[in-house]
């Protein structure tokens, strides 16, 4: 149960941790809005992260056959989803009144549900953990590497919303605003390429 749960929590750590679009996407609702929409954003990751990870206890070497003839298609998917967001991001900073994009419209539920869908639209996440339950010999621990997996993502999630809210105090002005959102529709913008180059 223990080793079980911490193996949930390294895999969970290890397809969180790094920094991609999501993350920056993440930040940037917090940044741009408030720790509750960043926070539900990340939570939204974080449950993908969990479902990938029971989808690898539960299907294993099966989902990844499956998943193997899909996966250039979703990839291109997420980088066209990802290109559509930055430019909304972009075209939103540069159009609006400050006092519009100071009162966003962005609800946690609507971030909780983007971000979950946009997540679940990577295949390597359920490839990554399918390869640590098959490499421990097809016992992945079933519940507690799930939960572990899942809590890991979220408290990474969590910090990257904290850490966006907190850049966002700082930079409260109207000209700041524009060029964070700038910023991050850049960055979105370049990961979405990478995704499919």
């Amino acid at each position: 149960m223990t080793a079980a749960f911490l193996a949930g929590v390294v895999a969970g750590y290890g397809v969180a941790v790094p920094v991609g679009a999501i993350a920056v996407l993440v930040a940037g609702l917090s940044a741009r809005t408030s720790l509750r929409v960043g926070a539900a954003a990340g939570l939204g990751a974080a449950t993908a992260d969990g479902v990938y990870a029971l989808v690898a206890v539960l299907g294993g070497a099966a989902l990844t056959g499956v998943i193997a003839p899909i996966a250039t298609p979703l990839r291109w998917a997420a980088a066209a989803v990802l290109l559509v967001l930055a430019a909304h991001t972009a075209w939103s900073a540069l159009s609006r009144p400050a006092a519009v994009r100071d009162t966003d419209r962005t609800t946690p539920a609507a971030a909780y549900l983007g971000i979950l869908g946009l997540t679940l639209l990577n295949p390597a996440t359920v490839v990554y953990f399918a390869a640590l339950v098959l490499g421990r010999g097809g016992e992945g621990g079933g519940t507690w590497f799930v939960l572990g997996a899942f809590l890991a993502s979220a408290s990474w999630q969590l910090l990257i919303a904290s850490s966006g809210s907190l850049v966002g105090r700082f930079l409260t002005g109207p000209r700041a605003r524009v060029v964070t959102a700038l910023v991050s529709s850049a960055v979105i913008a370049v990961l979405a390429v990478g995704l499919v180059v």
